[in-house]
């Protein structure tokens, strides 16, 4: 296995523009984890799903550039569309470390000719608990925030949507677009803390939010689109009391010049699954850093 065997797909990308780069390999047995992590490394991008035949399913692992993830949002919509591609569209189950989810894969063409999928993922069971002071605390001084900074209307939270995350929501767009911290200082915080990203929000109305996703414990300084902080915030505010309406609608990733969209449907129960929707491009087979930043 090497790195010419890794499908490039963007996420959750906003027609044919943006989105996030995912790695994605499909063979008929996983390889051992030291090959994984190699492969992840090199590819560079913030995950690489990889899968493998099992049952009428797909066991699938994810890994960053520095360590293997749980659950990745976008890697697994870029897999929903690579499945889709070689097995036809329809719904896929997924077997993961930690939870049984599924992802749906629906191949259509855009208004410019170009190739687009529409995926879907159901996340596995969220849950949510208040964050606390000592932890809000360090989180402002990483991010050079204060504590007026933050909308009242959401306080702080530790979300879990296949994944851990701190939610943090702002009270402007502005305090968002000015986001900036040190990646190794987030990098131990994250790992200390033991999520996997900082959901940073701004609600532009109810349904309507704008994101930024620290993802320093993967040595990923900031996600352009990530599902499972979605699927997270949309538990939490689900578990808040948050007029959502039955759905929100994220767009991530502008201020990386990669803007992004993700819907997030919420049911009624307490700790339900999230289902997290948005469209997937594919990429060149090979393609820089700075061109990635373009994308």
């Amino acid at each position: 296995m090497n790195v010419a065997d890794v499908q490039r797909i963007a996420a959750f990308s906003d027609g044919a523009q943006g989105g996030n780069p995912a790695g994605v390999w499909i063979g008929d047995a996983l390889p051992d984890d030291a090959s994984m992590a190699r492969v992840a490394r090199n590819i560079g991008y913030s995950e690489t799903a990889f899968a493998a035949p099992l049952g009428d399913g797909w066991r699938v692992r994810y890994f960053s550039p520095e360590s293997e993830v749980p659950f990745c949002g976008h890697a697994t919509i870029a897999l929903g569309a690579a499945l889709a591609a070689s097995h036809g569209d329809g719904v896929y189950k997924l077997a993961l470390n930690e939870a049984a989810i599924t992802v749906e894969g629906r191949r259509s063409v855009g208004a410019d000719g170009q190739g687009l999928t529409s995926a879907a993922l159901q996340s596995p069971p969220t849950r949510s608990r208040a964050a606390s002071g000592a932890v809000v605390e360090r989180a402002l001084a990483l991010f050079g925030y204060q504590g007026g900074d933050l909308d009242p209307r959401i306080p702080p939270g530790l979300a879990h949507g296949g994944a851990d995350h701190l939610v943090l929501a702002l009270r402007s767009r502005e305090l968002l677009a000015d986001m900036r911290y040190e990646l190794d200082a987030g990098r131990r915080f994250m790992r200390e803390l033991g999520i996997v990203t900082v959901v940073l929000a701004w609600a532009e109305t109810d349904t309507l939010f704008h994101t930024r996703n620290p993802f320093a414990s993967g040595g990923v300084l900031e996600d352009p689109a990530t599902g499972a902080g979605t699927a997270a915030l949309a538990g939490y505010l689900r578990d808040i009391g948050w007029p959502h309406g039955g759905a929100i609608d994220v767009v991530q990733g502008e201020d990386m010049g990669m803007r992004s969209r993700l819907r997030a449907e919420i049911g009624a129960e307490r700790g339900g699954s999230i289902r997290v929707s948005g469209t997937a491009r594919t990429l060149p087979m090979f393609i820089s850093e700075s061109q990635v930043l373009s994308i």
